[in-house]
């Protein structure tokens, strides 16, 4: 027959035993959570990934279609100019322009993809107010700075696109079309420069001596 003391021993033995069987069981189960977490994380980046390559390929559309129009628009540009310089500088960013229509084919060849184009709002928006600029400016070098402030407007939407689409590819391990966008992005910079420069040097100083001449004819106009 056991003892008191025997019981009381035999009681707390069989307590500890269950007790370290059951941090067992549970220190068990945390690697089977941790992988778990492990493999919702993947599938995550593995989505972000995803939807970071999709947006890639609809602002690639956007810029397609921006490229496009434009080898449209600014041979209208050229015809309204008037200073050889910004004649010369229109000139030469068309046949970069057309240039980089055939960059943006590459690009989506690169991708696997047939060429895509998808109507750019802002780019339509901008062409359209160039258009109103050209129609309401007086003819001569007035109109010449309102197509330098059109066209660089222009430059600065695509300078933004080029920029982003050049980051995410990148970010998306696409270092070729990196590259290629870099190109891109350079010689619209470039050409948003060498307007700065027309409308500095040429354009604006006449277009302010311009506007001092007609005020003085309209006070003489007065005075008679």
């Amino acid at each position: 027959m056991l003892t008191i003391d025997a019981f009381v021993c035999f009681i707390k033995s069989h307590s500890l035993m269950k007790s370290t069987t059951s941090k067992s069981k549970s220190t068990s189960k945390k690697p089977s959570s941790k992988a778990a977490n492990g493999s919702a994380s993947k599938n995550q980046s593995q989505d972000d990934h995803s939807k970071l390559h999709k947006l890639f390929e609809e602002e690639l559309k956007d810029i397609y279609w921006a490229e496009k129009a434009l080898t449209k628009a600014i041979p209208k540009m050229v015809k309204k100019a008037t200073s050889d310089e910004l004649i010369e500088a229109l000139e030469d960013h068309l046949e970069e322009t057309e240039g980089h229509v055939q960059r943006c084919e590459q690009v989506f060849e690169m991708l696997g993809k047939s060429a895509q184009a998808k109507k750019c709002e802002a780019m339509d928006g901008l062409i359209t107010e160039a258009e109103d600029i050209m129609e309401e400016s007086d003819e001569g070098v007035m109109r010449d700075a309102g197509i330098i402030s059109a066209a660089q407007k222009v430059e600065h939407y695509e300078i933004a696109t080029y920029g982003t689409l050049r980051t995410f590819a990148k970010t998306l391990g696409l270092n070729d079309i990196a590259d290629l966008l870099e190109e891109t992005l350079i010689e619209e910079k470039n050409a948003d420069e060498t307007l700065t420069e027309v409308a500095e040097s040429v354009i604006n100083i006449k277009a302010a001596h311009a506007d001092e001449e007609e005020h003085e004819e309209v006070e003489e106009e007065k005075a008679e």
